[in-house]
C-alpha cells in the first residue's frame, strides 16, 4: 500500500481530522508538520507504520495524562510523534528539530 492511501485510510485515534471528508487544519503549522511526515515517509527515511505506531502511542500517552479536552491538539500529537521517530532513528538531533521547528513556524502564513 502507498503512502497516500495508508494515510487516506487511517483509523481510530489515529484517524486525520475531517471536516465534510476533507482534511482540517487549525494552523499553517499543522499542514507543514502533515507534509513533513508524509514527504519523510515517502521517501523512504522511515515507513508509514512506523509513524502511525509512534502516533497511537503519542495520543495514548496524552489521553492517560489527564489533560482538559480544551488541550487536545491531534497535531500537536503528530508534531511529537515525528520528533520522537527521527530522534530515536538518529534522524535528526534534539538542537536540529529545534530549528526545524522554528523555522516551519516562521513561515509567513498566505
Amino acid at each position: 500500500m502507498s503512502v497516500k492511501d495508508a494515510v487516506a485510510t487511517m483509523t481510530g485515534s489515529a484517524a486525520l481530522p475531517r471536516r465534510n471528508g476533507e482534511l482540517v487544519f487549525a494552523a499553517p503549522w499543522e499542514s507543514r508538520a502533515f507534509g513533513l511526515a508524509v514527504g519523510l515517509s515517502q521517501a523512504g527515511v522511515f515507513t508509514w507504520d512506523a509513524f502511525r505506531e509512534r502516533l497511537i502511542a503519542e495520543i495514548a500517552e496524552w489521553e492517560a495524562a489527564g489533560h482538559p479536552a480544551e488541550e487536545w491538539s491531534y497535531y500537536a500529537c503528530w508534531l511529537h510523534a515525528l520528533e520522537e521517530l527521527l530522534e530515536e532513528r538518529g534522524i535528526a538531533t534534539d538542537a536540529e528539530l529545534d530549528a526545524l521547528m522554528e523555522a516551519i513556524a516562521s513561515v509567513p502564513e498566505h
